[in-house]
């Protein structure tokens, strides 16, 4: 029986685990970043300062873990850390990450399955799948919004202690690259304002006439990105590895594997969820899933304090704890009715 819904959040209560502790410099430039940011009067420079104070959506997204993402980025300079951020800010409402990139505008893109999120690799990771074979429309700014718009949902996705996605490209059945240009375009977001978001980048099926394309567009990925590319992963019966070797060596206490077979779609990936995109089914659920949880997240932050550098840490456990509890509750409410059977 096919499957047509993204798969849950895996809870993992005893897996996840909270952001390590600073050292004292590494505090000490944090506080500087924060401070920044946190000054009640603050607005983002070189737009129109009517409308330049920070709204709830980008006070959310200034989390503890994110101002450290940046910082990490930029070798803990706290002044470069600041100014990218800021260029960040700029960016999210020129693009239209709060307006414009909405579900009715990219769902176009959408209809034939070509991006859709589905599964967590090993590490809890959401995988992001793309099908080059399936394209359905001609280049446009469009296409990159829909790609911005399916990376948001695989962060809206992340459970707690997760701040990276696994990207999953199929090239079989003669898939085609992005012209050079939107290459390029779509790399330069992901770089810019999207730093340590990416955890690793599977691409199946390779074909050797595509290796060229991927040389061309090496030069503008940045070393660390490149550490994070596999080509061409070896699936086996046990899940998804990086190399034959990993393959070869896994063992039910080995961390080696990067999916179990439960969390990968069969087609082209060899996993055992018969997983089939019908759009009518998926982009319904999908929207829903992302909304109702990104909904609770922003309650959470608010009755944590609602302020800038609260940690994603805090938010996440708190709606994870949120559900477990709503199951538990349902779960005694059948029993006592007598219809839970053991």
């Amino acid at each position: 029986m096919s499957i047509h819904i993204p798969l849950p959040i895996p809870t993992h209560p005893d897996e996840a685990s909270s952001p390590p502790a600073l050292s004292e410099k590494e505090q000490a430039l944090y506080n500087v970043v924060l401070e920044h940011f946190s000054a009640a009067d603050y607005t983002i420079p070189d737009i129109n300062q009517e409308k330049a104070a920070l709204v709830v959506d980008e006070k959310f997204w200034l989390s503890y873990e994110c101002l450290l993402r940046y910082l990490r980025a930029t070798k803990w300079d706290s002044n470069q850390a600041i100014k990218r951020l800021e260029d960040t800010l700029k960016w999210r409402r020129d693009f239209g990450i709060y307006d414009t990139i909405t579900p009715q505008h990219v769902e176009p893109e959408a209809t034939t399955g070509k991006e859709f999120l589905f599964g967590y690799d090993t590490r809890g990771r959401p995988a992001l799948y793309m099908c080059p074979s399936k394209q359905n429309t001609e280049e446009s700014p469009r296409q990159i919004h829909y790609t911005v718009w399916m990376l948001e949902r695989g962060i809206d996705l992340m459970g707690p202690g997760v701040e990276t996605l696994a990207l999953m490209i199929d090239y079989a059945d003669k898939a085609k690259n992005p012209s050079i240009g939107t290459a390029r375009t779509v790399l330069n977001i992901l770089q810019t304002h999207y730093p340590e978001r990416l955890g690793l980048a599977l691409i199946a099926h390779l074909p050797w006439l595509l290796h060229a394309f991927y040389k061309l567009i090496t030069p503008f990925i940045d070393p660390l990105t490149r550490l994070k590319m596999v080509f061409n992963p070896v699936i086996t019966k046990n899940g998804l590895f990086r190399t034959a070797v990993d393959a070869e060596a896994w063992s039910a206490n080995s961390e080696s594997r990067v999916f179990e077979p439960d969390q990968l779609v069969q087609e082209g990936w060899n996993g055992s969820q018969p997983f089939v995109y019908s759009h009518a089914v998926y982009w319904e659920a999908l929207v829903k899933l992302c909304e109702e949880r990104r909904s609770r997240m922003v309650a959470a932050w608010h009755c944590i304090g609602g302020k800038v550098g609260t940690k994603e840490w805090e938010v996440k456990i708190a709606v994870r704890d949120e559900a477990m509890n709503v199951q538990v509750d349902a779960e005694n409410v059948l029993a006592k009715n007598g219809q839970l059977q053991s």
